[in-house]
């Protein structure tokens, strides 16, 4: 898989441990994470297990909470890796393959490498946005529909804050 990391070269510094989870193996972190997962969203655990310790690598990678990773999952696909939306966006992050096929690859179902690119797109809108509220909104709409038009810019918000409240969920889940 081609993967570009572009003017996110300051966001490959990994995180060395993630203490919400508790120990810092990823294998500890990842039973913790996918048992939050498990309890906060209904996933079964075959699922919640394969995905947790992906969600953890990319989220860190990127410079981002895992937990809101996993919370964009819930919201977006509900955990289910094949699907595909209306507007085109695949996997379980539901990217959109027309606007990041050339920076993410070719196989967007596969679980690893629509993390991994969803988990770039968000940490490119952080950095551009500035907060993360504003990134999941631009993660939804796009940065130029978010900016430039205020249906857009609300439907947005809302979803960012459908967003943290998965977060919340799955925080008081552990």
């Amino acid at each position: 898989m081609t993967f570009k990391m572009g003017l996110l070269g300051l966001s490959t510094v990994l995180l060395s441990a993630c203490t919400s989870f508790g120990g810092n193996s990823l294998e500890k972190r990842s039973a913790k994470l996918s048992q939050g997962i498990q309890n906060a969203y209904a996933v079964p655990a075959s699922t919640a297990d394969r995905v947790s310790p992906l969600i953890i690598q990319h989220a860190e990678k990127n410079s981002l909470d895992p937990l809101i990773v996993a919370a964009i999952i819930r919201q977006e696909s509900t955990y289910r890796s094949q699907v595909t939306s209306p507007a085109g966006a695949v996997g379980l992050m539901q990217v959109i393959p027309r606007y990041w096929q050339s920076t993410c690859g070719n196989n967007l179902y596969d679980e690893a490498a629509n993390i991994q690119c969803g988990a770039y797109i968000l940490s490119h809108y952080h950095q551009s946005a500035g907060d993360i509220k504003k990134a999941l909104g631009y993660y939804n709409v796009g940065p130029t529909n978010y900016e430039k038009n205020r249906n857009m810019r609300k439907q947005g918000k809302k979803y960012a804050q459908q967003v943290m409240n998965h977060k919340d969920i799955l925080k008081n889940s552990f």
